[in-house]
């Protein structure tokens, strides 16, 4: 299966529908008053999509086991035709549209079995998904913002050369995929002064987003967020939390990292590990959803 580790937990949604026609309004008057011979077509169909929610990862191979935590079935009736429609969610890191579609899918499959004795014309049609929420898609448009960012490493062994920086293409990368133009980057000592000179520099600049990494630890000369701290306008402990949150589910030790986030001005500074496998969850859980506070912040 895909590898979805990397991905942070969000309420997912999907609704999906499936259509049966059948061949005569005497199924549907059938249907209405209860007397098809092998039963309640409505209740019954309902039965066997709630059992296909739950099973949609026996059956599809590639789908992830999940927490179905919500399925809603319904089926309205037009003049020729049954409209089923499936609403499931879920709180995880993957959508539900399959389930949703598998679920609308066995719906009408049932319905097709109950009414075939009755009539020879039924068929079923139109099986699609109608609407999702929770993924990344949601946050498209914020590739649009147009805004500029900087990246800094903080390590003495990589300013001197003695590491090889294995971080600022990861980051770069990241940022750029979400239409975030890099301008500067650079790696400096563990000096508290120097970071405070660069961040100040890279606000006057207009950096809109700057990341730093590196100097977060226990172990640090003269960390970062000594140097952060007393500069930001705001504090975020939220990104903070989210951070230290999905590391934790991965190592213990990120119990010890002391990621900092906050604003100056219009620029928003996150200060994360120097790790690489820090750096990439960081950015995993952190976007898009990050960018939302150019939003919030309605200066872009």
């Amino acid at each position: 299966m895909v590898d979805i580790t990397h991905k942070s937990t969000t309420l997912r949604t999907a609704v999906a529908q499936a259509i049966v026609k059948v061949g005569s309004r005497k199924t549907i008057e059938t249907i209405r008053n209860g007397e098809v011979p092998k039963g309640n077509v409505f209740e019954i169909s309902k039965a066997a999509g709630l059992f296909a929610a739950k099973k949609t990862w026996e059956i599809i191979p590639d789908c992830h086991p999940l927490p179905v935590e919500s399925t809603i079935i319904t089926h309205e009736i037009h003049e020729m035709s049954i409209l089923i429609k499936v609403k499931i969610k879920t709180v995880y890191k993957t959508g539900v549209e399959v389930e949703a579609m598998h679920t609308a899918s066995v719906v009408a499959l049932t319905m097709y079995d109950m009414l075939k004795p009755i009539d020879k014309h039924v068929e079923i049609e139109n099986i699609k998904i109608l609407l999702k929420t929770g993924g990344k898609a949601e946050y498209d448009n914020i590739r649009d913002l147009g805004l500029k960012g900087s990246i800094i490493v903080c390590s003495d062994s990589v300013h001197q050369g003695a590491k090889i920086d294995k971080v600022t293409d990861g980051i770069k990368s990241k940022m750029v995929s979400y239409g975030i133009e890099v301008i500067h980057q650079t790696v400096l000592p563990d000096s508290k002064s120097v970071i405070q000179t660069e961040i100040k520099s890279r606000v006057q600049q207009g950096d809109r987003l700057i990341i730093t990494a590196g100097g977060t630890g226990l172990t640090s000369r003269d960390s970062t967020p000594e140097a952060l701290i007393p500069l930001l306008d705001k504090r975020i402990p939220g990104i903070e939390e989210t951070m230290r949150n999905f590391g934790q589910q991965r190592t213990p030790y990120s119990m010890l990292s002391r990621s900092v986030a906050g604003i100056i001005g219009q620029s928003l500074i996150i200060a994360m590990p120097g790790s690489s496998g820090g750096v990439k969850e960081s950015l995993d859980v952190l976007f898009p959803h990050i960018l939302h506070i150019f939003r919030i912040m309605k200066v872009v």
